[in-house]
């Protein structure tokens, strides 16, 4: 085993023990859920003091300007109690304007302020800079197996 700087430990394939793969898979996942900081919620992956939740929704958010909470709740797998709260909050920090809908007034559309789209821009340029660190400590050999195993782990999680 290996000790990485952020504390996580990391078991090499080659010194596993007789586990099942699923129990492997179970640890090695909580592993990577704490290398990204994943469970602190007060810190997004990029590092930046902002939770996962928000930061998605803000991405979220300056992909598509103005679409409703409905949408960013299905888009992020939230429910709708949450988008709720997470929308009043990045109001509240001044990143987010809440509009009624002129056609429909019970959908409130949401679109970033200014201020909002300075944030994403900072978040971006962040999240960008360190996975690109990591990506390039990554073996350039593995680089492209690596690729296809997170984008199989990504549609099998969508699915389940």
């Amino acid at each position: 085993m290996t000790r990485q700087p952020n504390s996580c430990i990391i078991q090499r394939l080659s010194q596993r023990t007789t586990l099942p793969s699923s129990v492997v898979f179970e640890q090695q996942i909580v592993s990577l859920i704490r290398a990204l900081g994943l469970h602190r919620p007060d810190q997004t992956p990029c590092a930046a003091p902002i939770s996962v939740g928000e930061a998605q929704a803000l991405f979220e958010l300056s992909r598509e300007p103005g679409i409703s909470q409905s949408e960013l709740a299905a888009r992020l797998h939230l429910e709708k109690s949450t988008v709720s709260r997470l929308a009043k909050l990045l109001e509240q920090r001044g990143w987010l304007d809440r509009l009624r809908d002129k056609d429909d007034s019970r959908l409130l559309k949401l679109r970033l302020t200014a201020s909002g789209s300075k944030a994403v821009q900072r978040l971006a340029a962040s999240r960008r800079a360190r996975f690109a660190k990591v990506f390039d400590a990554i073996p350039a050999h593995k680089r492209n197996a690596l690729l296809d195993s997170l984008s199989l782990l990504s549609e099998v999680l969508s699915e389940t």
